[in-house]
């Protein structure tokens, strides 16, 4: 096969795939055998053979590939010029009107800082394990820095592990202000911002805690705590709106089929497991375990290889509902942008998974809603043993915790009844995951949240009698807006 071939293979070539490049000892055999990241018509990087050994192989097709080849070339050899660990360009090539390739040394048995991460468990405090993790990343980027480098994608999986010693991927994101001459303050906080933004949000001090790292390894400028969590909120922002643009289109993270007759986007990673429920979903609630029946919305838990999962119909109950309905966005959709919105936000949800539609000429009708299927109390029975007395002091840190995020995010839940809340176990600790998020918000403008947040506040206060000491202490220890409480005396 030819580059130019390979920009119309798809998603999915088959492998291995056998590809005839040439560099300077003449042509050779690349042989394909596993992909890693796809980007059809753009990028396909895999695991390869070539002259007898294992590369990571970058083939850069379509019409940017001239120019994407340039920069993933400059910035492999920029890392290797400043003394970097980085894994070594072994051979690279760019063929007019067929593509570029670039062949790195393949670090068998590494494994990139995200996954790690990911191994150390769900949790938000900053454990011994997670404070090595990163603090190894920082005395990483502090040495891009001080020497002139900054990684404009930089996050946790361009990190890689090996045999004691962590590398820098990614060349495409390297670029140099001065190579060999620190970078500026200002370069500095911006790529720190993109680091920190990508992590859950975290106190002031534990911050400031993993600076030192950063610091030990290059204290070229004093890094000002507020002048980096203005970069660290800037970059959330950009990184929400990008990614909420994704979650209704085609790309690496979401399948996503769109038309006049239908809506079905559906994570890609869950796509092969989840096709039977996805082409009959009314059976599968059928036969599962209904918790909610009939009217505006079904709501059943079902099961599928093994796997629990909950399906929320939502249904059209008369002539008169539908022409309430079918013009604009469905119920099952606001819930699936809202909870992708919360998962970025580090916020506790049901993972979503899929969301359709059916429509006839555009025009919308029953609609469904795939997400993971959390077991665990809801807070009214989780409180119910605590009217006269506190409830244990995690549970409601970690409801200090909700209501700060949801505070500092500016998001209103819109229902806030305690069946809406529900506590998951996670390691030695827990949180609270929000639920049914149909009239959920986030707010652009202070006023209209802290009217929104007002409610919200109330609503959750009337799940326990206003005598109670359980309520009383809840409203005392939940936080206030400006103008949304009475001042206590």
């Amino acid at each position: 096969m030819k580059l130019s071939e390979l920009a119309r293979a798809g998603r999915s070539p088959a492998l291995p795939l056998q590809l005839q490049l040439e560099d300077g000892a003449g042509p050779a055999t690349l042989t394909l055998q596993t992909l890693l990241r796809v980007l059809p018509g753009q990028r396909y990087v895999g695991v390869a053979q070539w002259r007898g050994r294992t590369v990571l192989a970058k083939l850069l097709v379509g019409s940017k590939a001239a120019r994407h080849f340039q920069r993933e070339r400059d910035g492999a050899k920029l890392l290797a010029e400043q003394g970097l660990n980085t894994p070594q360009l072994l051979a690279d090539g760019l063929q007019e009107g067929e593509g570029g390739w670039l062949l790195f040394d393949y670090l068998d048995g590494s494994q990139s800082l995200a996954q790690a991460w990911r191994e150390l468990g769900a949790g938000e405090s900053l454990t011994a394990p997670r404070e090595e993790l990163l603090g190894g990343a920082l005395a990483m980027v502090a040495q891009l820095h001080s020497r002139g480098l900054w990684q404009a994608d930089l996050h946790l999986d361009n990190l890689l592990q090996h045999n004691g010693q962590l590398y820098l991927i990614d060349g495409g994101g390297v670029f140099a202000q001065t190579p060999g001459q620190p970078l500026s303050l200002d370069k500095v906080l911006a790529n720190l911002g993109v680091l920190f933004a990508q992590l859950p949000p975290m106190p002031e001090a534990e911050l400031e805690q993993l600076l030192v790292h950063y610091l030990l390894a290059n204290s070229e400028h004093a890094l000002q705590l507020e002048l980096l969590l203005k970069e660290v909120a800037k970059v959330r922002r950009w990184r929400l709106r990008d990614y909420l643009k994704k979650i209704g289109r085609d790309c690496s993270l979401f399948s996503a089929k769109v038309g006049a007759f239908g809506l079905r986007v559906v994570r890609r990673e869950s796509e092969p497991e989840l096709q039977p429920l996805l082409a009959a979903p009314d059976a599968y609630m059928q036969q599962g375990h209904q918790f909610k029946g009939g009217g505006a919305a079904t709501v059943a838990r079902v099961e599928l290889n093994g796997q629990p999962l909950l399906v929320k119909r939502y249904n059209i109950k008369d002539l008169a509902h539908w022409f309430k309905r079918f013009w604009r966005p469905s119920r099952a959709w606001h819930s699936w942008r809202e909870a992708n919105r919360l998962e970025l936000l580090g916020i506790a949800t049901p993972k979503p998974l899929a969301v359709l539609e059916r429509r006839w000429c555009w025009l919308r009708g029953r609609a469904y809603l795939i997400t993971e299927y959390l077991p665990g109390q809801d807070i009214i029975a989780r409180f119910a043993p605590y009217l006269a007395s506190p409830p244990p002091e995690t549970e409601l840190l970690a409801l200090d915790k909700l209501f700060a995020a949801l505070l500092r995010e500016r998001i209103s839940h819109g229902d806030f009844k305690g069946h809406n809340l529900l506590w998951q176990t996670v390691g030695d600790c827990g949180r609270w995951a929000l639920i049914d998020l149909d009239a959920m918000r986030q707010h652009r403008h202070d006023s209209s949240f802290k009217r929104a947040y007002a409610r919200d506040r109330t609503r959750f206060l009337r799940n326990w009698p206003v005598d109670s000491a359980l309520h009383q202490l809840l409203d005392q220890r939940l936080p206030q807006v400006p103008s949304t409480c009475p001042e206590r005396g």
